[in-house]
């Protein structure tokens, strides 16, 4: 049960991002602008690679952790599910503003700041890390903790980058929403570092 969950909601996750890309490259197409740069690929493959090179340096160690009890899996469960919803609901309110690379705004970029983006500053990365916690308790520790080790240093690294670019890009406004929203957890507020 814990396997199929897990498949089923990053499968849907990834079928958002696909079908989203397809619409936002006929979109792009259409307004005659040009594709995306191959950074943002980079980061994907690389991310992948050092999550499987890590799963599988790992996987024996780790194995070892692994305890499927009620106890992690229900509340994992319900982490991941609601992540899930979570992701996709800031996915889609992003729309065409969404760019593979952190240091990258599209055509006409406007700042979403409501929806998802009132709760916190980065909701897919959120939405993210919380689909990865979910789906290590949902499966009982074990290998998946390397998973979220890759998974949160790779999309930790990238919110410095975004938030140095909004704060380029909207000089007046974003300094007002980062005041308002908290970056990556709800309701955590950190002191303010200026870049």
């Amino acid at each position: 049960m814990a396997e199929i969950l897990t498949w089923i909601c990053w499968g849907v996750v990834t079928a958002t991002w696909v079908a989203a890309a397809v619409y936002g490259a006929r979109a792009r197409k259409s307004r005659g602008q040009r594709q995306g740069g191959f950074s943002g690929g980079l980061w994907r493959v690389g991310g992948v690679v050092l999550a499987v090179l890590l799963y599988r340096l790992a996987r024996g160690d780790l194995g070892r952790l692994t305890d499927h009890s009620l106890g992690l899996e229900v509340p994992g469960s319900i982490l991941l599910v609601a992540s899930t919803g979570f992701t996709i609901w800031a996915r889609l309110r992003l729309g065409r503003m969404w760019s593979a690379a952190p240091n990258m705004l599209q055509a006409d970029h406007k700042l979403r700041t409501e929806g998802p983006y009132a709760i916190t500053r980065h909701p897919i990365y959120t939405g993210l890390l919380g689909m990865l916690l979910g789906t290590v308790l949902l499966n009982g520790l074990g290998v998946t903790l390397a998973l979220l080790a890759v998974g949160a240093a790779v999309l930790l690294t990238r919110i410095p980058i975004e938030e140095r670019l909004m704060s380029k890009t909207f000089p007046d406004e974003y300094p007002r929403y980062r005041k308002r929203v908290p970056c990556l957890i709800p309701g955590l507020r950190l002191p303010h570092v200026s870049h």
